[in-house]
């Protein structure tokens, strides 16, 4: 790993360029006031905003630690080479037409091979990379403009997108934004190493990344591993939805699985919160920045209005967010403070009667905070300060630290709507203790995300990984039953049979019922080749005779079944082999009912994930009928996972539709398996 402490926390920088965007670099340093030197270098020009440029790289002071190459992309790698050789800490590659262009420009990704090869050891960002902002340091490799300010500590975002780091430093959340840091193309530097390097600064208290895939799985549990060690929670908006999981997807579960399904079973299996929209992320990160990860998605909340109430209540309908009940001790508090015309819950409505009695109020406050919730709530919403005053409101602020300083618990101020709680008024309750939420549903969103960081057991075992094979064919529903079956999976007996004759002799050698298939089609039941249940000869010749396939196979009937489940595997290159476990059978697709985990699983989390589905009541037993044999479920999950792990470098996918559960089996009746060379 190289290190990248010099360029992302330079003490001097140099600008390389003459633009527009090389003079907003020096201009952005010098309004934050950056404490170092900034040296812009250009041949002609003899300033840049301001400054004295030098006209070589030679000619400056001493080698930079970090630099901004704001010319061109032939010039770049010259450039490189050059700074590479002064010794200089690292550089940001603006310019654009490396790799991520081949197919425009069609030498891409030589030039791009040739910047790595000119910058060997020292760190570079990008090509096609804005760089960064450090509000830390005030040191900003950043060639337009920004919104934020220097910090003392705070969040760092690190995103795949430039005008989305520009929108993200615009904010008025009352966030504190420690880095802006976007990684361009990563020909050499990538997410995980980058992010890394944010994290050692100790005054960095949270990863926030938005990203449009992680790519490097190894790297990416690396920097989750190195987060946990240094107790800094992640949090992730993922963009972007790849295919490739999903081509030539033959099987139900590589429709059901693709990438998304992936980002997110891997993503929840290192304990890193997901969030769906950039709001819930600013807003995930704050809370996480002021409170830290949560024991629990339980709240306590207060409003002075009925309807707030209400809509606190309706906006945690759904989610993982409880609301328990009050003690005795808090019921008899709150009513000798709020008086006999307010009804006591939680969410509590605690009415006017005792609005700008900031005494009064922060009693009330203290009580509900000093309860059995992880976190207390104050739905506070504040006039427009164009047209309105907000004087009244001052007793909330006054109110709410005396509570925090009373009872040494966060208490959160959250606004229905993000605009009624403003920046300055996110300032004002920072500086009394408390915590500024903008929205209800974000401030929700954001709640579920602490405590299921909050609650994540250790680091599991290293993703199960593999080469990608070439050549993928489909295997026969014999030859896929007969391979699991020899890694521990209960199939059913079988013959295969290549006339309609041997078809009827081979259903009187298995004993009857039987289930006769046409073989050569991966979804035989909608061509019309599965006839169950078939009781005698007769029944088996006729039903061969209606099929036109190429041959046919016989098993077994399957009786007793209590439920059907399908269980497959499928391989995603960005995330490694994603298992799916869900309702199964002909209404796969229609019910939805799945649920998706990374390989490797153990036997628990296997049954947790049983416990998630909503068939799970007819999987325990429903309304006096017998339940599924779990264990037996969880043995076939597990076998089917020794199958992946040994053919790791050949297998495509797996799908075992149904598996039928019945109270002593779990029995693969159909099966198929793509793989290659």
């Amino acid at each position: 790993m190289r290190d990248l402490s010099r360029l992302i926390q330079p003490k001097s920088i140099a600008v390389i360029g003459g633009g527009a965007w090389c003079t907003s670099v020096v201009e952005q340093c010098r309004k934050m006031a950056f404490s170092g030197p900034v040296w812009p270098v250009h041949p002609s020009k003899a300033e840049i905003a301001g400054l004295p440029a030098c006209a070589r790289l030679d000619d400056l002071p001493a080698p930079p630690d970090a630099v901004f190459i704001g010319v061109n992309r032939h010039a770049t790698v010259d450039v490189v080479r050059q700074l590479r050789e002064l010794g200089a800490g690292g550089a940001v590659c603006f310019a654009s037409g490396f790799s991520e262009a081949q197919a425009e420009t069609g030498d891409g990704a030589d030039l791009q091979a040739a910047l790595l090869e000119a910058a060997g050891e020292m760190p570079i960002l990008g090509p096609n990379c804005y760089g960064f902002i450090n509000y830390l340091d005030g040191a900003l490799l950043w060639p337009d403009q920004h919104g934020g300010a220097r910090v003392e500590s705070g969040v760092a975002v690190l995103t795949q997108s430039s005008n989305m780091a520009i929108n993200i430093s615009m904010q008025s959340r009352g966030l504190p934004l420690a880095y802006v840091t976007t990684a361009g193309n990563q020909a050499q530097t990538g997410l995980a190493e980058l992010g890394h390097t944010l994290l050692q600064d100790p005054r960095v208290t949270v990863l926030a990344l938005h990203i449009e895939g992680i790519g490097d799985v190894a790297a990416f549990e690396w920097l989750v591993h190195t987060a946990r060690e240094l107790g800094k929670p992640m949090v992730v908006l993922k963009a972007g939805k790849s295919a490739r999981a999903q081509a030539a997807a033959v099987s139900h579960t590589a429709s059901l699985a693709g990438s998304d399904a992936g980002a997110r079973a891997l993503l929840r299996r290192l304990g890193v919160a997901q969030v769906d929209s950039l709001p819930a992320l600013l807003e995930t990160a704050k809370l996480l920045h002021y409170a830290g990860p949560l024991p629990g998605a339980s709240l306590a909340s207060l409003s002075c209005s009925g309807g707030e109430a209400s809509l606190m209540a309706d906006s945690a309908e759904g989610r993982e967010v409880q609301f328990p009940d009050l003690t005795q001790a808090q019921r008899d508090r709150l009513r000798e403070t709020l008086g006999p015309m307010v009804a006591l819950a939680n969410p509590l409505d605690y009415h006017t009667f005792i609005w700008n009695d900031a005494e009064r109020m922060a009693q009330v406050f203290g009580i509900m905070q000093e309860g059995a919730a992880d976190l207390t709530c104050v739905i506070i919403d504040f006039p427009r300060t164009d047209r309105c005053d907000p004087a009244a409101w001052d007793c909330v602020f006054e109110a709410g630290a005396a509570a925090v300083t009373k009872t040494g618990r966060p208490l959160v101020l959250v606004s229905t709507l993000p605009e009624l709680l403003p920046e300055a008024m996110a300032a004002r309750a920072t500086a009394g203790g408390m915590i500024p939420m903008q929205g209800l549903d974000d401030f929700l969103t954001a709640m579920e995300a602490a405590a299921f960081i909050g609650s994540h057991s250790p680091l599991p075992a290293p993703v199960l990984q593999g080469n990608q094979p070439e050549s993928a064919r489909l295997l026969s529903e014999a030859e896929a039953k007969r391979a699991l079956a020899a890694a521990g999976l209960d199939v059913p007996r079988a013959i295969v049979a290549d006339t309609v004759e041997d078809a009827v002799a081979a259903a009187k050698e298995i004993g009857f019922p039987v289930v006769l298939k046409g073989t050569g089609i991966a979804h035989k039941t909608e061509a019309g080749l599965v006839a169950l249940g078939l009781r005698d000869a007769l029944e088996v010749e006729e039903a061969a005779k209606g099929m036109a396939c190429d041959g046919f196979l016989l098993e077994e009937m399957i009786g007793g079944g209590v439920a059907e489940l399908l269980l497959g595997v499928v391989r995603d290159p960005a995330h490694g082999f994603v298992l799916t476990l869900g309702a199964g059978g002909t209404l796969t697709e229609i019910l939805q009912d799945t649920v998706s985990l990374i390989l490797p699983v153990t036997e628990d989390e296997v049954l947790r994930a049983l416990d998630s589905l909503r068939i799970a009541p007819a999987l325990a037993g429903y309304r006096g009928k017998p339940g599924t044999d779990r264990a037996a479920i969880a043995r076939a999950v597990l076998a089917v996972q020794d199958y992946v792990g040994a053919e790791r470098d050949r297998l495509e996918e797996i799908e075992i539709n149904p598996l039928i559960c019945t109270p002593e089996r779990a029995v693969a009746a159909d099966a198929l398996i793509r793989k290659g060379d």
